[in-house]
């Protein structure tokens, strides 16, 4: 009788109503929905109009990669693609060591955790609009908060929007200071998760405070790295509105990223909506690439 009644109830259990079936499906359609109109829609529709050339905006002609072509031989898209690269890569490896840092040093807190956690998270929460117009009034050469404490100390003026070199610099410190406080917490939940007896056995074998780190906190942490080095580059590489309120990607466009670009192509005169479609199509595929050469690292070194 049991071995009968066993397959029976297992059957039972694989023919559940279809509409019992069906329930987790519609719940995740509205949602399905909405991602499909206003992610996937548009960005097919970015592809298809990446492959037409307007000068106006209202009528579109077919010129088949002629746009990617336009783009790839335009000396202001490399000067653009260069500045990109540099943001992206110091602003990730920045953000990436900074919440590294600061997120071992809150753990290390006995008292005050939640208040180190809100005051590093706080400028998460600011429109980085207001964040560029306010960083560019403290970093007005003359009259600026920065370069007024800085003469205070003696060490003088400092050009920092004026200067190629410095306001790349100030472009990164501000998003660094803008986003590593979202990096510090992922980075603080992964070091919550690791096993505290992995510490009192290494304590008690005489390993230093920099062993432990070195040998338990960065191999325990590596998930938690990985999914912080993907989101700070996928920000590199999108990173525009508080750019553009703080340097308008001046000066003579030492700042300008591949994003402020297509804007530029395709919301100023004269406007080429093909070529900023083609340049949006081009920043999605580097990103991708990007992301599943981190995503194949990864798994590679979890399988080691």
């Amino acid at each position: 009788m049991t071995t009968v009644a066993i397959p029976l109830a297992l059957n039972r259990r694989k023919r559940a109503p279809w509409g019992l079936r069906l329930a987790p499906y519609l719940f995740l359609f509205p949602n399905m929905l909405i991602f499909g109109m206003f992610t996937v829609w548009p960005a097919l529709n970015g592809f298809n109009m990446s492959l037409y050339a307007s000068s106006n905006g209202r009528t579109f002609k077919p010129v088949g990669l002629g746009n990617y072509t336009t783009i790839l031989t335009d000396a202001q898209f490399w000067s653009v693609a260069r500045n990109t690269v540099v943001y992206a890569i110091a602003f990730v490896v920045l953000s990436t060591v900074l919440g590294i840092g600061l997120a071992v040093l809150i753990e290390a807190q006995k008292r005050f955790k939640v208040f180190f956690r809100s005051v590093f998270f706080i400028p998460v929460l600011i429109s980085p609009v207001v964040v560029g117009l306010v960083w560019g009034w403290m970093l007005e050469r003359k009259s600026g908060a920065v370069n007024t404490w800085l003469s205070w100390i003696g060490i003088g003026e400092v050009p920092w929007l004026v200067d190629n070199t410095w306001a790349m610099v100030s472009v990164v410190a501000v998003g660094i200071w803008m986003q590593v406080g979202f990096y510090m917490l992922i980075l603080l939940a992964g070091l919550q998760a690791i096993d505290p007896t992995l510490y009192e056995a290494a304590r008690m074998d005489g390993a230093s405070a920099w062993t432990q780190f070195r040998s338990i906190t960065l191999p325990m942490l590596q998930p938690s790295i990985v999914v912080v080095v993907v989101l700070a580059t996928i920000h590199g590489f999108q990173s525009f509105d508080f750019i553009y309120t703080l340097t308008g990607g001046g000066p003579v466009g030492a700042t300008m990223l591949i994003v402020q670009y297509i804007y530029e192509n395709g919301f100023q005169s004269p406007i080429r909506y093909g070529i900023a479609s083609a340049g949006g199509v081009l920043l999605f595929l580097v990103v991708f690439v990007i992301t599943i050469i981190n995503w194949l690292i990864s798994r590679k070194r979890e399988a080691v």
